[in-house]
């Protein structure tokens, strides 16, 4: 697969790629506000208190989007690592500043899209244009909603209770929760150093609440596990 090819297969399965027919992805890929790039491991996307002037998606590699502390302290915020993912969107269309900045942890390509793409004046004479910038407003929907989840989330007081009502909202018919973070990013998710969450999901384990095998957690004690929603 070359890398027209592959920067398509990516694209067509992001969500701001629903909806939309092959040939509608061939004619935005080929705009001329949408390019690749190339970034080495270690390399910074963009600074914090940069302006933005691009969505990017990840198409292979992996970032971390970071903060620095006025010591110096390096804090993770969350880290891309799935092709198709984007990022940088709610900078973009609210024309602020960034306030962290993205750094590639691997060799990483990137898919660019310049904000021109989102004008008003694109979408009136583009219609591949158009259905990305619908589905743009339902990627910041959802996320909004993702935030939204957060807070419930992070309103619990005990990191237990925290664990818990992360697990419930993610949790199948079952009770059986197959997570799609690492450790390290559901710790900072829940705003926690890592060996604190790893810490309390060991003695839920040795309580008989949760098994934790992985990223395969299950609960075996609903009634213990719902005592603490």
């Amino acid at each position: 697969m070359d890398t027209r090819e592959r920067l398509a297969a990516v694209f067509g399965k992001s969500l701001l790629a629903e909806g939309m027919k092959k040939e509608e992805l061939e004619e935005f890929l080929s705009l001329s506000r949408v390019g690749l790039m190339s970034i080495g491991k270690g390399n910074v996307i963009f600074h914090d208190g940069d302006m933005p002037r691009c969505l990017y998606m990840l198409v292979e590699g992996e970032v971390h989007i970071q903060k620095d502390t006025f010591t110096g302290r390096r804090i993770f915020l969350s880290e891309i690592d799935e092709p198709g993912d984007v990022f940088g969107e709610v900078y973009l269309l609210l024309r602020k500043p960034y306030d962290m900045y993205v750094e590639a942890v691997k060799d990483t390509k990137l898919l660019a899209i310049d904000s021109g793409a989102f004008s008003l004046q694109e979408a009136a004479g583009n219609h591949a244009a158009l259905l990305v910038q619908q589905n743009l407003m339902r990627v910041l929907a959802r996320k909004a909603y993702f935030m939204h989840t957060k807070l419930k989330i992070l309103a619990s007081g005990s990191l237990r209770e925290r664990i818990i009502r992360f697990l419930f909202w993610s949790m199948d018919a079952g009770g059986s929760v197959r997570l799609d973070i690492t450790r390290e990013t559901w710790a900072s998710y829940l705003t926690v150093a890592r060996p604190s969450l790893s810490r309390e999901l060991g003695a839920l384990q040795s309580e008989g609440i949760l098994q934790v095998e992985g990223r395969n957690i299950q609960v075996l004690d609903k009634q213990a596990f719902e005592s603490y929603l």
